[in-house]
């Protein structure tokens, strides 16, 4: 009988301590899973404010690459603005260039004119005295300068012999040289003049005139070539304070230019 008191025991024993185990791990591993669940929670919470990040930056990513879309687009735009007005530029430079070359052939061919006037005159006028006739060129224009000894008397417009003769010379060349303009200066000096003439611009006008009706009704050169007009003493070749000076200064300068209508209607292109 004893035996079986000392077992009973062990008996309803044994089964407790197995289900307090049992529950003991089982609670273990509630916990456990709990753990990891909370742990999993909080990595897709983090794995979404990733997304999140993700998406935020794609979406700015978006936008920039739409704005630096429109900014390639506008620039371009800008490029192919630039580029025509590029091209017009470089057009209207061509033209220029080429308005410069036909400018630069008009001025040689105007200097090789006044070059072959200038001799041609020359040779016309070269059997009168030096100090009396003088042929220049200057500006692309010949300077024809006659003096009042060989022109006119003292105080005259009213022209000699012999200025007669160098007129008949100069108005040949003229007559084969149509496309020149003449342009006649009368001067004086600065010597209060007196008699039939008012004063010095009466005097230097009137003599410049004189010239005009020779070369046209003597010599039949076209009026519409020639203008006249007088300077009085007010544009001197030397001092008025000498003799010497005084009579250079008393000239009628005969002024051919080359007419420049051709020019004139290029720069206006």
């Amino acid at each position: 009988m004893k035996k079986y008191f000392i077992y009973l025991p062990l008996i309803f024993l044994f089964p407790g301590c197995v289900a307090n185990r049992v529950l003991r791990q089982s609670q273990l591993e509630t916990s456990n899973l709990r753990s990891d669940s909370v742990q999993l929670a909080n990595q897709i919470i983090k794995l979404q404010d990733d997304m999140a990040a993700l998406n935020k930056r794609i979406g700015n990513l978006s936008n920039q690459n739409s704005q630096l879309g429109e900014q390639t687009a506008t620039q371009q735009s800008q490029l192919t603005e630039t580029e025509k007005t590029l091209q017009q530029q470089q057009q209207s430079l061509k033209q220029q260039q080429q308005k410069l070359q036909q400018l630069q052939t008009l001025l040689a061919q105007q200097k090789n004119q006044s070059d072959q006037l200038k001799n041609k005159m020359s040779e016309a006028l070269k059997g009168f005295n030096s100090n009396d006739l003088s042929v220049v060129q200057k500006n692309g224009k010949v300077y024809v300068s006659l003096s009042e000894n060989l022109l006119f008397p003292s105080g005259s417009a009213v022209v000699n012999p012999k200025g007669v003769d160098a007129l008949s010379k100069l108005a040949a060349v003229l007559n084969l040289n149509a496309d020149v303009a003449v342009n006649i200066e009368g001067h004086t000096d600065s010597i209060p003049i007196r008699g039939r003439f008012k004063d010095n611009w009466d005097l230097s006008t009137g003599r410049a005139n004189s010239i005009v009706r020779i070369l046209v009704d003597n010599y039949k050169v076209d009026p519409v070539r020639v203008v006249a007009s007088g300077h009085s003493f007010f544009d001197p070749l030397d001092t008025n304070a000498t003799l010497e000076g005084r009579a250079k200064n008393r000239r009628t300068e005969i002024i051919l230019s080359p007419k420049l209508e051709e020019m004139y209607k290029l720069l206006e292109i």
